[in-house]
Order: C-alpha cells, then sequence, then structure tokens
C-alpha cells in the first residue's frame, strides 16, 4: 500500500521534514543506507516533535500520533515500494543526489513525486538521468525544517507544473507555506533575495559605513520587523511605487549598476498601476481598507516589539 512518505537521507533537514510529515498524520518512513543513522533520524524527528509540542505548536494527541507513524529503513527498494512521495534530503552533493534519483526513477512508479530538499543545485540537473523528470521538483525546506513555514517548490526545465502545484497543495495540508518558484535558477528564490541582503551589508561594513553590530540592527529592528506582516513588494504599494522609484532614482546608482529605477516598476507607473492609491500595483487591492490593513499592522508590530524586548532582557 503506498500511503507513506519517504525521507532519503536522517540528518538534520531529513528528521526536521520527518518530523513534519507525520505530525500531519503521515505514515514516515526515514531512508539511510547505515540504520543506525536511520535510527537516529527518528529520534532527531521525534525532539523535533516533542519541541513543538512543548511550545504549543502542535497538539499532544497529535505528537502521540507522530510517534507511531515513524519507520527507519536501511532498504531503500523496500521503503519505496510504500511511497506515495520522496524527498530527498542527502549531502548537497550533485554527483550523490543524481545517483540517488536515478536510482528512485528506476524502482518508482512515474506518477510518484520524487522531489529534493536541495537549497542550491538545480533540479533540472539532479534529474539529468532520470527517465521521467516531469515528475521531479525541488522542495527547500528552510532550516531548521520542522520550525520554518517556508518551502520552496522549484520548478525544473522538464517538470509537469500540475505536478508541482499538486506537491505544493500537499505540503500546504502540513501546515507549511510553500511557494511556487517558476524558473530553475541559481538560488531559487529566497536566497536570491538573501543573497542580496547579505551582498550589501558585506560591502557596508567594508566600505566604513556601519559596523557590522550595527548593520544587523538596522535589519532586524527595521525592515525585518515588518517582513513577517508586510513584505517588501505590498509594502511599496502601500507608500505607492511613485515614491519607491524615486528612491530608487537615487539610491541604485550608488549600489549596482542601474542608472535609474527598475524598468518593471516604471512601466507599473506607467500603465497606472502605482500601487494602494490606485487599487492596483504590485497586488490588486480591490476591496481592501487601508484603515483596516494600517491597524493590523500595528498591532503585530506591537507585539512583536514587546517580545523582542522581552527577548533581550532574557538573553
Amino acid at each position: 500500500m503506498r500511503d507513506s512518505i519517504v525521507i532519503i537521507g536522517g540528518g538534520l533537514m531529513g528528521s526536521g521534514i520527518a518530523a513534519v510529515s507525520a505530525l500531519a498524520g503521515n505514515p514516515t518512513i526515514i531512508v539511510d543506507v547505515d540504520r543506525d543513522k536511520a535510527k537516529g533520524g527518528v529520534t532527531d524527528a521525534l525532539k523535533c516533535v516533542r519541541e513543538l509540542c512543548s511550545n504549543g505548536l502542535a497538539s499532544d494527541r497529535s505528537a502521540r500520533q507522530a510517534e507511531g507513524l515513524l519507520e527507519p529503513e536501511a532498504d531503500m527498494g523496500a521503503a519505496l515500494e510504500k511511497a506515495n512521495m520522496v524527498i530527498e534530503a542527502v549531502s548537497e552533493n550533485l554527483e550523490l543526489k543524481q545517483m540517488v534519483f536515478k536510482q528512485m526513477d528506476e524502482l518508482l512508479p512515474r506518477e510518484i513525486p520524487i522531489t529534493s530538499n536541495t537549497s542550491g543545485l538545480r533540479i533540472s540537473d539532479i534529474a539529468r538521468y532520470t527517465k521521467y523528470p516531469e515528475r521531479t521538483v525541488s522542495t527547500h525546506f528552510w532550516f531548521p525544517g520542522h520550525l520554518i513555514p517556508l518551502v520552496e517548490v522549484v520548478v525544473g526545465e522538464h517538470t509537469d507544473i500540475q505536478v508541482a502545484k499538486q506537491v505544493k497543495e500537499r505540503l500546504e495540508t502540513w501546515g507549511k507555506s510553500p511557494v511556487l518558484v517558476k524558473k530553475d535558477l541559481p538560488g531559487q528564490l529566497a536566497n536570491r533575495i538573501y543573497q542580496a541582503i547579505i551582498r550589501e551589508a558585506i560591502q557596508i561594513v567594508s566600505m566604513g559605513l556601519a559596523d557590522a553590530e550595527d548593520v544587523d540592527t538596522a535589519i532586524k529592528v527595521g525592515m525585518g520587523l515588518r517582513f513577517p506582516i508586510m513584505g517588501p513588494l505590498e509594502h511599496m504599494d502601500t507608500i505607492g511605487l511613485e515614491l519607491t522609484a524615486s528612491v530608487q532614482d537615487t539610491v541604485l546608482p550608488g549600489i549596482s549598476a542601474a542608472r535609474s529605477a527598475s524598468p518593471y516598476l516604471a512601466g507599473l507607473i506607467e500603465s497606472g498601476r502605482r500601487g494602494y492609491k490606485d487599487g492596483q500595483g504590485f497586488y490588486d487591492w480591490s476591496g481592501k481598507d487601508m484603515e483596516e490593513i494600517t491597524e493590523k499592522r500595528n498591532r503585530y508590530l506591537m507585539k512583536a516589539i514587546q517580545l523582542l524586548k522581552t527577548s533581550n532582557e532574557t538573553l
């Protein structure tokens, strides 16, 4: 009976992913060629389950259920006979991942999705030697996998988009917040944004504009504090894209090869999509009330500031 999620690799990522899968009610098999490592993966997954439960992020009932759903296995073939989806979480080595994918592709019926937790490799390259690359996608769980809601579902060059959407929908039932990445590029989605922040943070320190501690403080208690409730594109829409373009015209020449605001941004403005005030920007704001949005944002920020203050006092 194909009722199980199979995790290939029982390390930090594999065990965290397995915990989330089991908490969602799935029979979950952790595979490692070393049976002791597979057992260790189950032990670590149970630690993740207990951590979530003790902090109110999982119920006692689901935690007890998860304990009976986790299983170690050293025989990949035996595990795959029960699989209705596979998540590969072995070391970040292209040749190793290609070998594992080729083996799984030969053993699994072609309708079973095969996914990789790769953080930087292209799924198109990982699946290069498979016969059925249309059923392969990346599912990049951000570390720690049992805590961070984000999973990047990356579409490869030969991926069937419906398979990617089905995987995304399944991860939503696990309580995750998956995003669909429509092109298989280095850095996927979130790492491209993160690396841009890192690049500029390093540049600021190296040029003597600010010390490392002040750079981190600016991010943690400035833009970073707002991101969980309002992403950068939402924020741009609320303040107006014309203002955003004006800031870009001033700042971008000093930090990049761009001499003016993004052409894409300029195109939105020219088409009359200037943000909330026009009802359209990056988002459709039809029927949404800015006063309600502002109140929700401020309530969140006040709670976040209180939590930050408490955390700083107890550290």
